[in-house]
């Protein structure tokens, strides 16, 4: 319990974050919020996988 990747966390917080975004601009029925939050869910989610990528190469994973 105690080997919390804590980087992840703030990663899945974000993604989290961006997803209710998201639904905040549809029921605001604004194309460019939708859009803004949907580029920046891909954003952390990339970024995510590739911090996980670089850790698992270099054994910390």
């Amino acid at each position: 319990m105690g080997n919390i990747k804590w980087i992840f966390v703030l990663y899945s917080i974000g993604a989290i974050l961006s997803m209710a975004l998201i639904g905040i601009a549809v029921a605001l029925r604004s194309i460019p919020l939708i859009l803004i939050f949907l580029i920046l869910l891909f954003v952390i989610m990339g970024f995510g996988f590739k911090t996980k990528k670089k850790m698992r190469d270099s054994g910390l994973l």
